[in-house]
């Protein structure tokens, strides 16, 4: 019986140290998971928008979302896919935004119940499978309109599109992975609440439990609606701990358990072998080369947006002058933006003049240029991780440097258009925040991961030092 409490011990502790793990690794990073896969999502709903390939659920605002609940997967025909695909990408986005940025991702808050609603919404659209002959009509109608787009777009949208893709197929396949791991783990859960609950409760007659499984399973039986009052009964995982407490086999049962809760720690030493600084450098730089897609609706909307305003300022002499420039392809008049920059330490203003002509080809230069190397394994991004670690960080500096003074920028000309354009043009104006927001989030992460590369560089030149 000693032997049993010793187990008890071991494995309420194991079960402990898991939910932690889960709770500060594995949850806060589907977390992050799912906010890459909202962004890719919003990237390929615009692009079928502008293309009108769907039409957008014009009631989506007045939707509010306060639960998980799946779009409609019904099937519908061919010839009602712009409406009824719109609308189902419209909730969907909804959905999606409603897990990002209102749910408590932790292993208390995720039970199997909403383990299970996260996992059927993840499988409205099949990301990993994106099929023109897919069974799935949500699925099918969603490839067809991409592979229209693509068919009919641009090198740097049929770009985007494959980007998005792909980091969304594998975003959501982690996703998946994670929760159906927690789904077991909040099996065991249940079975290690028994264990506190009942197994170690001083109204709990070990006597009789442990002298045969039926003995056990009464004795579980009999405390657990005052032990367990909220909780039901499942007659399968109590038969697991009786099993694992009084079956001849218990000792393997009960090693195999341990061996599947315990969270398997890497010494220190094994940890510095198997890091790989230049894969930690090129991810950080990857990154940087992922807000291309954000940065091409920017450019979209700032030329949109200088369109209003300078229509809106022009006599009919100079728009049409603007048409025969159009028309023989020559340069549009230069044209200065004076905006404020705000220091965000000291809170001081500082004047600016933007060059829009040069401002605006730099951001589609910008573009182009973060696309080549934005997705592993591209002629781009091989070109690069070629270089020495000291000439990419030295770049990787740079691209930030210039990343947080462009977001500045951006914002400053945000307020610019929405503060100068007329009366009668303001609904006209498109923000930027969102995928400002977006870019925000990506170059947080590149400056982690270029901090881990230098705090692993300098750990590992220190060892050297040291002769290690």
């Amino acid at each position: 019986m000693a032997e049993n409490e010793s187990f008890n011990t071991k494995i309420i502790m194991a079960g402990a140290d898991r939910e932690q793990w889960y709770n500060s690794t594995q949850l806060p990073k589907i977390q992050d998971d799912y906010r890459l896969h909202l962004s890719c999502v919003r990237n390929i709903f615009e692009a079928l928008v502008r293309r009108g390939l769907i039409t957008p659920d014009p009631y989506k605002k007045d939707n509010k979302v306060t639960s998980i609940q799946c779009p409609d997967t019904e099937p519908f025909s061919d010839n009602e896919r712009s409406q009824v695909l719109g609308i189902r990408l419209s909730n969907y986005e909804s959905v999606i935004d409603y897990v990002c940025n209102y749910m408590r991702f932790s292993v208390e808050m995720l039970n199997i119940e909403t383990i299970k609603k996260m996992l059927e919404l993840n499988n409205v659209f099949t990301w990993s499978n994106l099929s023109l002959n897919s069974t799935r009509s949500n699925t099918r109608s969603l490839a067809s309109a991409i592979n229209e787009l693509k068919n009919n777009a641009d090198q740097l949208t049929v770009s985007m599109i494959k980007d998005n893709t792909l980091k969304t197929q594998n975003a959501i396949s982690e996703i998946n992975n994670v929760l159906k791991g927690l789904a077991e783990f909040q099996k065991e859960r249940y079975k290690l609440d028994i264990r506190k609950n009942i197994l170690e409760n001083s109204s709990f007659d070990k006597g009789k439990a442990y002298a045969s499984p039926q003995g056990m399973t009464t004795e579980i039986r009999r405390l657990f609606p005052s032990c367990m009052a909220k909780r039901p009964l499942s007659n399968e995982l109590i038969a697991e701990v009786v099993a694992e407490e009084t079956a001849p086999n218990k000792a393997e049962l009960q090693a195999a358990l341990l061996a599947k809760i315990n969270v398997k720690e890497e010494t220190s030493e094994s940890k510095i072998q198997k890091v790989d600084t230049h894969a930690i450098l090129m991810e950080a730089l990857r990154l940087v080369g992922t807000t291309y897609d954000s940065y091409k609706v920017i450019y979209d909307k700032i030329v949109a947006n200088h369109d209003v305003l300078q229509s809106g300022k022009k006599s009919i002499k100079e728009k049409l002058l603007k048409l025969l420039r159009s028309f023989f392809g020559l340069e549009e008049p230069k044209v200065d933006y004076e905006v404020f920059l705000t220091d965000k330490k000291t809170e001081t203003k500082k004047k600016e003049i933007v060059h829009y002509n040069d401002f605006s080809a730099g951001l589609l230069k910008r573009v182009k240029i973060y696309s080549a190397f934005a997705v592993k394994d591209t002629p781009g991004y091989n070109k690069i991780s070629q270089q020495k670690d000291e000439a990419i960080l030295e770049y990787l500096n740079k691209q930030i440097t210039e990343n947080n003074h462009l977001f500045a920028l951006v914002i400053a000309l945000d307020e610019y258009f929405k503060n100068h354009v007329d009366m009668v043009d303001r609904a006209k104006i498109k923000g930027c925040s969102m995928e400002l927001t977006t870019i925000k989030n990506i170059l947080v992460k590149a400056n982690q991961q270029r901090s881990d590369y230098v705090a692993y560089a300098e750990e590992a030149e220190q060892m050297k030092k040291l002769g290690i």
